[in-house]
């Protein structure tokens, strides 16, 4: 039985063994995430290629432009993609979020359906609208960076919302799957990749 909502984001302890996390790097800001990941004690992997998926203990899938994504992974990197996230855990940040949702707006595209949310692309306007602003992760505040953030319109019932900015959602789990609409890899808070860390580190053997 995973942990709850309390438990995960109480405090993160490094793994016996070290986790291998891959991060998307075909487009977006990927180096922020490996940067991170590596200042948490994380092996990292840049995956360029499908074949690479098979080596990592988890995946990001960072900002960018969600339908740049779809069209260089092409249908065969899509399809291997969708049975990763089916197996592994994956946290997707803004248009990672939004490849991770089941239903996609403005405009609708295809997406991996791992985590059961409608979600609409540029819903808090043009990047020169772009903000930082204060949520709450569980009962804390955390600084968040929203740059052509999406906005997510509709949870489903098995999916947790772990974070909020005013009544949205902004950082939701479900299963193995975790997205945020933000940029948590571009403040100095380290929890929201702790959480990640953490759901890694639950199906790990030890």
């Amino acid at each position: 039985m995973g942990k709850t909502k309390r438990e995960l984001l109480r405090g993160f302890r490094h793994p016996e063994t070290t986790m291998t996390i891959g991060v998307l790097a075909i487009q977006g800001d990927f180096d922020a995430h490996r940067k991170r990941l590596q200042e948490l004690g994380a092996e990292v992997i840049l995956v360029r290629k499908p074949e690479q998926l098979d080596q990592i203990d988890g995946l990001i899938i960072p900002g960018g432009e969600s339908g740049a994504f779809l069209k260089i992974l092409g249908a065969l990197g899509i399809e291997k993609l969708k049975e990763f996230v089916l197996l592994k855990p994956t946290f997707g940040t803004c248009a990672g979020a939004i490849m991770l949702a089941k239903e996609i707006t403005n405009p609708e595209q295809p997406g991996l359906g791992a985590l059961d949310i409608r979600i609409r692309r540029n819903a808090y306007g043009r990047q020169i609208d772009s903000s930082i602003r204060t949520g709450r992760l569980g009962d804390s505040p955390l600084e968040m960076v929203f740059i052509r953030a999406p906005k997510i319109e509709r949870v489903g019932a098995g999916v947790e919302v772990l974070a909020t900015e005013g009544k949205d959602p902004v950082v939701v789990r479900q299963g193995k799957a975790m997205a945020a609409t933000f940029h948590p890899e571009l403040s100095d808070d380290t929890r929201v990749h702790r959480a990640f860390l953490e759901l890694i580190g639950n199906g790990q053997p030890h």
